[in-house]
C-alpha cells in the first residue's frame, strides 16, 4: 500500500525537509509541493491524494481554511511552527500535528498513524458485512465512478492509465496498474502479467499459460507464474 503525498508550505526549506523524509520512507510517494495554498486548490480538486502535509500560517489562505474547503479531505498531517492551533486542527480530524523543527522520528510516528487509518478504511470498504464491496474510480477530472468489485473481470495496463473491465462496462482511469492492484483485496484479485490483474472468482478456464475470463484470454507472465500457481492452483 502506497500513500501519494502532497506538501503545502510557504517555506521552501520546510518543503525540502518534508520531501526528504518522504523520499526516505517506504510506502510514501511524493506527487507535488506548493508554496501557496491558493495555488494548490485546483491540483487537490483534480488529483487523487492520500496524504497531505499542510502548514497553517500562509498568505492569502491559511492551511486550516484550505482544509475546511476540501470536500473529500485526504489524510492530513499538520506541519507548523505554532502550537496554538492544535485543538482546532484535531476538530478537522487531522492525523497528527507536528511542530517545527520536525525530527524524522516524529515524522515516522505520524506517518505510521496515517498508514493504520488507510488500512482500516480499506478493510472497512472491502469487508463490511452484508454490503457489496466497491471502489470509486476517477474516470475524468470531475467524475468519480462507483464500481462494485464483484463486477470486475480484469484490469489492463495502458501505460500511465488502466482499463477496468466489468461485466457491464469498461472504464479508463489515469492510474498505474501496480497502485490500483495494491488497493484491491489480495484474496479476490491477482496480478498475472505486467499488463494484467484479474478477478480470481471470474476465471472460467486455464489452458497452458493463459487464463480465460468472459471469452477473453489473458497470458500469465513468466515472472508471475509461481505466484499464480500458488494462489490459483494451490500448489
Amino acid at each position: 500500500m502506497d500513500l501519494k503525498c502532497v506538501i503545502i508550505d510557504d517555506e521552501p526549506l520546510a518543503i525540502n525537509v518534508i520531501k526528504n523524509y518522504v523520499d526516505q520512507t517506504k510506502g510514501l510517494t511524493f506527487l507535488a509541493s506548493f508554496n501557496d495554498a491558493t495555488e494548490s486548490i485546483d491540483y487537490l480538486r483534480n488529483n487523487e491524494i492520500d496524504l497531505l502535509f499542510l502548514d497553517i500560517n500562509m498568505p492569502l489562505l491559511d492551511g486550516l481554511n484550505l482544509l475546511k474547503s476540501i470536500h473529500q479531505k485526504p489524510l492530513t498531517i499538520i506541519t507548523t511552527a505554532h502550537e496554538e492551533f492544535a485543538v482546532e486542527s484535531y476538530e478537522l480530524e487531522v492525523v497528527d500535528y507536528l511542530v517545527k523543527p520536525i525530527s524524522f522520528h516524529r515524522f515516522i510516528m505520524a506517518v505510521n498513524k496515517a498508514f493504520k487509518i488507510k488500512e482500516y478504511q480499506q478493510k472497512d470498504s472491502f469487508t463490511t458485512p452484508n454490503k457489496r464491496a466497491y471502489i470509486f474510480l476517477k474516470i475524468d477530472k470531475k467524475k468519480m465512478q462507483k464500481i462494485y468489485l464483484d463486477e470486475v473481470l480484469s484490469i489492463e495496463s495502458l501505460g500511465d492509465y488502466i482499463k477496468v473491465n466489468t461485466s457491464s462496462n469498461n472504464y479508463i482511469a489515469h492510474q498505474t496498474l501496480s497502485n490500483f492492484t495494491d488497493d484491491l483485496p489480495s484474496d479476490k484479485f491477482i496480478r498475472i502479467h505486467r499488463s494484467y490483474t484479474i478477478s480470481i472468482d471470474k476465471i472460467e478456464s486455464i489452458e497452458g499459460n493463459s487464463i480465460e475470463i468472459a471469452n477473453n484470454r489473458y497470458p500469465i507472465g513468466r515472472s508471475y507464474l509461481n505466484e499464480v500457481r500458488s494462489v490459483i492452483f494451490k500448489v
